[in-house]
């Protein structure tokens, strides 16, 4: 585990500029309609098989599975470049983020060649089954089952808040496959690969509030995962996951879910020539670039072959308050109303930006449930 005084603070490689060079040129002649938090709500699989061929997905994965052996600090760069662009990465985000190089870490070698090919094709997409009803961010309380059947298990169990399980071809399941012990909790859980679609296997839309269909909720109903789809040993699946995490928590979309509007009302400001909406404008840049510098040292960690959860749960944290700080401070310089349908791009932009504010700082563990583990890193809990 990295300790917070261990990390490096986060620089990129020479060749970044050139990369995002490329990135630029590229959604320059992209056709796409930009939107805030475009990682979770903007879904493209025609977008997504385009980034596949153009070597943007897959970036850290070997060579010999279909990747490009390249850094998490040059995918860095390619990442903040679409999201800042408010670019359709839904489709494929969880796939190249975590389930990727989870199943590399963790996956038999049929696993790697089956998924990660087609994860970096921008063909293979994955829903993450972790959340369940009544359980918030307590992953050891989950209570999906997995029973031993002949040659495999059943799944029996609900999960929510699955994005994009409606569009993935399959789900990497955490379900408790040993009866609870009350001495450790985090034991006796397995993480299980999910083929979808599959009749066991309910998905039920789980709409926001202005209608819109990310969410799900995914049921298993004795489904049947054979023993080559499960993935790492049985009863790992707590450690598997808590690496799985850093990589989820600790990215520039913790920080940049919001960044449209900051461009925006920079653009509003410098046309009225407001000084209270520049000086905003100045705070929250300046926030964000220290954000991102420690999102980089995440990056950087990670690059290293660490595993950096307590610095990742800290960037999340921390990240996901100052998106929602940028919503309340454009809606108090902008002069505008949020409206979906105004032609105004800042009130569209800001609008999408409130529906989805809620759930800033609940996606991926909430803020309370990250002080704790960081608290525990520091050694003071």
């Amino acid at each position: 585990m990295a300790n917070l005084s261990e990390l490096e603070p986060g620089t990129l490689p020479p060749e970044a500029g050139a990369l995002r060079d490329e990135v630029r040129e590229f959604l320059a002649g992209a056709s796409f309609t930009p939107r805030c938090d475009s990682w979770l709500t903007g879904a493209d699989p025609a977008f997504s098989r385009a980034l596949g061929e153009r070597g943007w997905l897959g970036m850290t994965l070997p060579e010999r599975y279909g990747g490009h052996g390249r850094s998490p600090l040059e995918r860095f760069v390619v990442i903040e470049e679409l999201l800042a662009a408010g670019a359709p990465v839904g489709a494929h985000w969880i796939a190249d983020r975590q389930t990727g190089p989870s199943i590399l870490a963790n996956g038999t070698e049929e696993q790697k060649r089956r998924f990660l090919p087609a994860i970096a094709r921008g063909e293979c997409f994955f829903g993450i089954g972790m959340s369940e009803p009544d359980s918030g961010s307590d992953l050891a309380s989950v209570r999906t089952r997995a029973e031993r059947a002949d040659g495999g298990w059943t799944l029996r169990g609900t999960k929510v808040w699955t994005s994009g399980a409606h569009l993935a071809h399959a789900i990497l399941v955490l379900a408790r496959s040993e009866p609870l012990d009350a001495g450790d909790r985090h034991a006796g859980l397995s993480q299980f690969i999910v083929a979808l679609p599959d009749e066991r296997v309910a998905i039920r839309p789980i709409r926001g509030l202005s209608g819109e269909h990310h969410f799900n909720e995914v049921v298993f109903d004795g489904t049947f995962v054979p023993d080559a789809m499960v993935l790492g040993r049985p009863g790992d699946g707590w450690r598997q996951v808590t690496a799985e995490l850093a990589y989820e928590r600790s990215g520039p979309e913790r920080l940049l879910s919001t960044f449209m509007l900051i461009r925006l009302l920079h653009g509003r400001a410098a046309d009225t020539a407001d000084p209270a909406a520049r000086r905003t404008v100045g705070r929250l840049m300046a926030r964000l670039w220290a954000l991102r510098q420690a999102s980089l040292a995440v990056a950087g960690a990670l690059a290293a072959g660490g595993t950096p959860d307590v610095p990742a749960a800290l960037v999340k944290d921390l990240g996901t308050r100052f998106e929602n700080e940028v919503v309340d401070a454009v809606r108090e310089h902008a002069g505008v109303e949020p409206d979906p349908g105004s032609p105004d791009p800042l009130a569209r932009a800001l609008a999408q930006a409130v529906v989805q504010a809620p759930g800033f700082t609940l996606r991926g563990g909430t803020n309370e449930i990250l002080r704790g583990i960081v608290a525990r890193g520091l050694g003071v809990r």
